[in-house]
């Protein structure tokens, strides 16, 4: 995706706003007569909405103070104001600002102020205390604050009334009121607002981070750093809940096979809403209730051709059940000739992950294969290889390819029916509850390739899509039905409709032989209803082939087209802003309002449909193009509650989700804002935020990034202590994993990857399930638009640092043979895609290969017996090797403590209940030196060699590279001969060879200790 620098525009006018210094000498140095004088300098805040405000200002004559200026303080309802000497000067020039950038300069011309009273209203100055009359009789204010998540032994509330004087620090004492909460009854004289911090007496503050409380007069609480005025007392005996919910309305259900999603909209209640029951009658199991959380449910494996019944009750935190929301009826289908499959569970950090594109990867089946609109533009209909080329057929075909290779886990691109131009890498969404059938063929259909992965002991993760759907919208939410003027120009490009057909992207319109528009998106008057601005007018542009373009023509957030209940409705700006969680990022993305309820339900139905078919996991696109409040309040949650009821708390605990949160940036934090850096994802929410969930999405934004990258919670659970393995916190997990973004970013050399990773391993919730690639469909390292090119030398080193340094090893589709080395990863349909590095890889699969274990060929032949016989193929096989039988190496903790030598380092995985203490050193290509180690026999999983340690030190030494003829790349490590050590309770993991001593380069040298 594109990206834009930060705006420097702010830095700029301000340095313009700073007024040249006098010099020495100047006669504005000299004194004037020596009166003190003073103003009050009042600001209105209702129309600026900042969070903290400054005074910069200069006496004049004098100097300016250092930015960002003083701190103002509140004064009344919707003004702040702040008092300065002048020393004997005759007045000030002042700007205001926020504290990080934004700023109030009077259109660059600067305030002119005197002295006394100055009120400052958007613009206007007048000579005038605006807080005179906001006096009255409420003088009495009593503060709650909420101690449950504090912990301190005493509380101190330190506070000045508007216009008053602060207490003396640290305050007055407050009093226990009840479990969890202190107050205090403060007199403010004829004030009505207040402001107040929070400490224990000893230099530990609650000042709301830096901008103290607004308060007002009558009761408030504070919890958390959430103020609600005009509260009820939190210690006043409960009332008891006695009303019940609204019933649930808008109860709808679909059909597909013997699956019905049943989708209502949220009811109300004088608390809150925690949930529903859903009834359903009928069928050979009779009447069935069942619980969630959230306004959809998928029911699974019915009986075909049984007419269903549903009522939804609502519930609340007392017990309290609503009435019975309408009833619906739903009449299930044939039973799907393959029944669902069951997640194989398992720690996910054990299965090295090989991901494809499944519509380049193997042609299984060529009667699914589809060009596209563009096949002739893009060149590929020359080189005859159509778009959609690869299918499940062909993945079933050799999922014993990539359990030779070595690898448990497959990750696919999206299988939802997808709409646009150019479709078949799956990220432009039409019909979510839909597989593609562009994928499917008699006999393997998506639910036949994951119960035959399943069978080979492989899971299957899914790439799924909560951000945005294709410009067509999303079939059973919302699509558009006109962008605009059909004409002569542009009739090859859009279809005329026709009556009765539905696009599915594999059917062919006989009328245009195409299938891709069919003509509800354009029209030649425009259509009743018609929301689109100046539908039909030209724009005064012309496309590249020289045609009219019309207002309405591409979709566009702010046309109208696409409705804000469903689809929000700008551009983003500020790709590090918060824009870029609410706004569109592409024009043939349309950006889903994932705050809205309508579409949660919409994606937590579609989604439920795949973890109820069997999927091991998701991988999801665009994970930070959504807030992460609405992750951890809506999809994390449905997700483990939908595999929870499916299949059990353990397969819910295993099913992996790891995101792409794209922080292109080489460094910890994504230009210093922690909400679009990777791991601030892996976090719960340290705060309550509004019921609303777009109100809580900026207020979140706000209160992180006000914590900025300090502020941020910490982990050492990728660590370990001294030598010891401890067990893992992960109480504040939010459920959501990362693609490493810095390691893949920094992967130009592996050292700069290893070394930049742990670097942000602290930050992350815990860095071990992080998965680790060097490059992908997206981009090289560097954000490079090109495929690795570094050589198989440091392509062999990258694998051996992958493989045994923390996180899950990760390889795009070919890159064990360096296929499509240095092409550009992606051109759209401007060039071939045999040119690119989304080529197709079928020919060197062509063949049979048959793996007896993972990382183990018994037998092959053809072109994929020559590929398996490439050199990095034989690597990352033996890597394979290594990584299974070390249990340190795939789930233990690991540290650099006491070890020199650059890649070096130890790790360990200790289980009491099942015996298991796993101990390994780690040095990649280079040798290195282990200090404070445990004493006792290593034994070298390379070469063999064992040695004895009893002064707690070991040395490797680096070893003389041998470079095979034809070798490419750096000379740093070569293809040194390395046999693989192996733990002496293991007596071999035999390769395709049958030996231990296939050439390895760099290979890693692992020793195991205690196993």
């Amino acid at each position: 995706m594109r990206r834009t620098p930060p705006r420097i525009a702010a830095v700029s006018v301000l340095l313009a706003l700073i007024p040249v210094l006098p010099k020495p000498g100047d006669a504005r140095m000299e004194p004037a007569a020596a009166v003190a004088d003073t103003a009050t300098v009042f600001y209105y805040t209702k129309t600026k909405a900042w969070t903290t405000y400054n005074l910069h200002y200069a006496p004049t004559g004098g100097p300016w103070t250092t930015v960002p200026g003083v701190a103002m303080e509140r004064a009344c309802t919707d003004w702040v104001k702040k008092t300065v000497d002048l020393g004997s000067a005759a007045g000030l020039q002042a700007t205001f600002n926020n504290g990080t950038g934004t700023w109030d300069n009077n259109g660059g011309a600067n305030y002119a102020l005197g002295t006394g009273n100055i009120a400052v209203k958007d613009g206007v100055v007048t000579h005038s205390d605006p807080c005179a009359d906001t006096g009255g009789p409420g003088n009495s204010a009593t503060v709650y604050y909420y101690t449950g998540t504090v912990g301190w032994s005493a509380y101190n509330l330190h506070y000045a009334p508007a216009g008053g004087p602060w207490t003396t620090v640290p305050g007055v004492g407050m009093e226990p009121a009840c479990t969890d909460w202190v107050k205090k009854t403060v007199d403010l004289g004829t004030a009505t607002a207040w402001q107040a911090t929070f400490n224990n007496g000893n230099g530990t503050w609650d000042n709301n981070n830096g901008s103290n409380y607004p308060l007002k007069s009558g009761l408030t609480t504070i919890r958390n750093k959430a103020v609600t005025a005009s509260a009820a007392d939190p210690c006043a005996a409960a009332v008891p809940d006695t009303r019940a919910p609204t019933a649930p309305t808008g109860v709808t259900a679909s059909v597909t096979d013997t699956s019905v999603v049943l989708s209502w909209n949220a009811a109300t209640d004088d608390t809150a809403v925690t949930g529903y029951q859903v009834t359903r009658t009928g069928g050979s199991q009779g009447t069935v209730v069942a619980d969630t959380a959230s306004t959809v449910r998928t029911d699974t494996g019915l009986d075909a051709r049984t007419a269903y019944t549903y009522v939804v009750r609502a519930r609340d935190a007392a017990g309290n059940v609503s009435a019975a929301s309408t009833t619906v009826t739903a009449t299930t289908g044939d039973r799907p000739v393959v029944e669902s499959g069951r997640p194989l569970g398992g720690d996910p950090r054990k299965d090295p992950i090989y991901f494809v594109l499944t519509a380049r990867f193997y042609d299984g089946d060529s009667d699914n294969n589809r060009g596209g609109g563009q096949d002739v533009k893009s060149g590929n209909a020359a080189n005859h290889d159509p778009m959609f080329r690869g299918d499940f057929k062909g993945l079933v075909e050799k999922l014993d390819y990539v359990k030779a290779l070595g690898f448990s886990a497959l990750w696919i691109t999206p299988v939802v029916l997808n709409r646009s131009d150019y479709d078949y890498h799956g990220y432009h969404g039409y019909d979510f509850y839909k597989v593609d059938p562009r994928l499917e063929s008699a006999g393997a259909s998506y639910q036949d390739l994951i119960n035959a992965a399943h069978a080979k002991g492989m899971k299957i993760y899914q790439d799924v899509v909560y951000n945005h759907s294709s410009r067509w919208g999303a079939k059973g939410l919302f699509t558009p039905t006109v962008y605009g003027v059909r004409d002569a120009q542009w009739s090859w490009y859009y279809d005329r409709k026709q009556d009765g057909f539905e696009y599915d992207g594999l059917t062919v319109d006989p009328v245009s032989g195409r299938s891709y528009y069919n003509g509800d998106l354009w029209s030649t008057t425009a259509p009743s209803g018609n929301t689109c601005v100046n539908w039909g007018v030209p724009t005064g542009g012309k496309s590249a082939e020289g045609y009219t373009v019309y207002n309405c023509q591409w979709p566009s957030p702010t046309s109208g087209m696409f409705p804000k209940a469903y689809y929000h409705q700008c551009w983003i700006g500020n790709w590090e802003g918060e824009d870029s969680r609410s706004c569109w990022l592409h024009e043939d993305l349309a950006d889903f309002n994932t705050e809205s309820a309508p579409v949660q339900n919409y994606l937590i139905g579609a989604y439920d449909k795949y973890i109820d078919m069997g999927v091991d996991g998701f991988r999801v696109d665009t994970a930070v193009h959504i807030p992460r409040s609405t992750w951890n309040r809506r999809f994390l949650p449905a997700i483990q509650q939908e595999v929870t009821a499916r299949f059990g708390a353990d397969k819910a605990r295993d099913f992996f989700v790891f995101g792409e949160v794209a922080a292109f940036v080489n460094d910890k934090w994504n230009r210093g804002s922690v909400n679009h850096s990777a791991q601030f994802y892996t976090w719960k929410e340290r705060k309550e935020y509004s019921a609303d969930d777009a109100a809580a999405a900026l207020e979140q934004y706000t209160y992180e990034e006000q914590l900025g990258t300090g502020g941020q919670p910490t982990s050492d659970n990728a660590f370990l202590h001294g030598n010891s393995y401890h067990a893992p916190d992960h109480t504040r997990f939010s459920g959501m994993n990362i693609i490493d973004m810095r390691m893949h970013m920094n992967f130009g050399d592996a050292s700069n990857a290893f070394n930049n990773g742990r670097d942000s391993d602290d930050s992350t919730n815990d860095a071990t399930y992080n998965v680790v690639y060097v490059d992908s469909h997206d981009y090289g390292p560097n954000k490079s638009s090109t495929r690795y090119a570094g050589g198989t030398d440091a392509w062999a080193e990258n694998m051996s640092l992958m493989w045994t340094f923390r996180g899950i090893p990760t390889l795009y589709y070919g890159s064990e043979t360096e296929f499509q080395a240095g092409k550009q990863i992606d051109c759209g349909p401007t060039c071939p895609l045999a040119t690119t590095g989304r080529a197709y890889y079928g020919a060197g699969l062509e063949g049979s290969v048959t793996a007896s274990d993972f990382g183990t060929v018994s037998s092959a032949s053809g072109a994929v017996a020559t590929t398996l016989a490439q050199p990095l193929v034989r690597h990352v096989q033996r890597l394979g090797q290594i990584r299974r039988a070390v249990p340190a190496l795939q789930i233990g903790q690991y540290s650099t403590e006491g070890i020199s030598g650059d890649m070096a380092f130890k790790r360990r995985y200790t289980d009491p209940g099942s015996g298991v203490d796993s101990f390994a050193l780690v040095a990649v290509t280079n040798g290195a030196t282990y200090t404070g180690i445990p004493n006792g026999t290593y034994r070298d999983a390379v070469t063999g060699d064992v040695k004895t340690v009893g002064n707690g030190t070991l040395s490797v030494p680096s070893r003389v590279p041998v470079a095979p003829a034809g070798a490419t790349g750096r000379r740093r490590g070569g293809f040194g001969r390395r046999g693989v050590r192996l733990p002496g309770d293991h007596a071999a993991v035999p390769d395709a060879g049958g030996g231990l001593r296939l050439p390895l380069h760099p290979g890693p040298q692992v020793g195991q200790f205690g196993c």
